[in-house]
C-alpha cells in the first residue's frame, strides 16, 4: 500500500493544528481519503489463498454471455440478481463479472451488443478516466461461442470489427496487453493502485477472466495476463469490481453495475 502516505501524515501529525498550511492539510485529508478507500477494497476483496481470482472458459463447458437487463427491461445491477435471473432461466451460473464501465443512469458507456443486437453504438470519443485511456478495446463471443479482445483505437480496427458475426460484445478500455506487448502508457512501480478486473485470451483460444484481491497498479495487473501467455487483454473496471467464482470458493454476489459478464450452462 502507499507506505508514503503514512508517513507523509505521521510526520504531519507531530507538528501543531497551527503550523499546518490549509494547502497541506487538504493533503492529508485526500490522502487519508485514498487510504480509506484502499483499506476498504482491500476488505471487500480479501483472498488469503488467491492473489488473482482467475477463471479460464472453456467453450464445451459453458457459454459466455453479457447482461445487462432482464426480460421485463430491469436493470440487473448486482450479480446475485443476475444469479437469480439466470437461474430462472434454467442456467447454471459457472462465473460472473462486472464487465465495463457506464455512465450514471447504468447504460453502457460503449459499444454494446446483446444476443445479436446492438443496444449501445461505439464509442471513439476522447476524455478523461481509464475509459479513456488508448487504445480502447472491445470483449466480443462470435456466434461459435468463440471469444476475442481486439483493439477499436484504428478505423481498420472498427471496420473488421463490422465484418465480424458478433452475438455478444462490451467495449472497455484501455488495453492491458496488445500485440503481446504490455501497454506503453503504464509505468512500473506505480503508485496508481486499485483492486482491477479483465479479460484475456489464452494461447488455446480461451478467455481467462481475472480480478486481483488486493490493490495493484494497471502495469502489474497487464502483467499478471501476459505472464498467463495473453497476447491481447482488455481491462473492464476497478474499486467497484466484484467477482462471483464458485470454483475458487470466491463469491461475490453485490454490486451497482451496468453490463455483467456471465458464463453459464444449461
Amino acid at each position: 500500500m502507499r507506505y508514503r502516505l503514512f508517513a507523509f501524515i505521521l510526520i504531519s501529525l507531530h507538528f501543531s493544528c497551527n503550523n499546518i498550511s490549509p494547502k497541506t492539510k487538504k493533503e492529508i485529508k485526500d490522502a487519508g481519503k485514498e487510504i480509506a478507500k484502499q483499506i476498504t477494497a482491500t476488505a471487500a476483496h480479501v483472498d488469503f489463498t488467491h492473489e488473482y481470482i482467475g477463471f479460464e472458459a472453456h467453450p464445451d463447458s459453458g457459454n459466455i454471455r453479457t447482461y445487462w437487463k432482464d426480460s421485463a427491461g430491469n436493470i440487473l445491477s448486482s450479480i446475485g440478481n443476475l444469479k437469480k435471473y439466470t437461474s430462472q432461466q434454467g442456467l447454471q451460473l459457472l462465473y460472473a463479472c462486472n464487465g465495463g464501465m457506464y455512465m450514471q443512469n447504468q447504460a453502457p458507456l460503449g459499444y454494446y451488443i446483446e444476443n445479436g443486437k446492438t443496444l449501445q453504438k461505439i464509442n471513439t470519443k476522447n476524455g478523461s478516466g481509464n475509459f479513456y485511456l488508448k487504445p480502447k478495446g472491445v470483449f466480443y463471443i462470435d456466434e461459435k461461442n468463440k471469444a476475442f479482445v481486439k483493439s477499436i483505437e484504428t478505423a481498420a480496427d472498427r471496420n473488421f470489427l463490422q465484418q465480424q458475426k458478433i452475438k455478444y460484445l462490451t467495449q472497455s478500455g484501455p488495453m492491458l496487453v496488445h500485440n503481446n506487448k504490455i501497454n506503453t502508457q503504464f509505468t512500473q512501480g506505480s503508485t496508481n493502485i486499485n483492486v482491477r478486473n479483465g479479460v484475456g485470451i489464452l494461447p488455446n483460444g480461451n478467455a481467462y477472466f481475472a480480478m486481483s484481491t488486493y490493490p495493484v497498479n494497471f502495469y502489474d495487473f497487464a502483467e499478471h495476463f501476459k505472464n498467463k501467455g495473453c497476447t491481447e487483454a482488455l481491462y473492464f473496471d476497478g474499486f467497484i469490481s466484484r467477482s462471483y467464482c464458485p470454483q475458487l470458493n470466491y463469491v461475490q454476489t453485490g454490486g451497482n453495475f451496468g453490463v455483467m459478464v456471465a458464463v453459464v450452462k444449461k
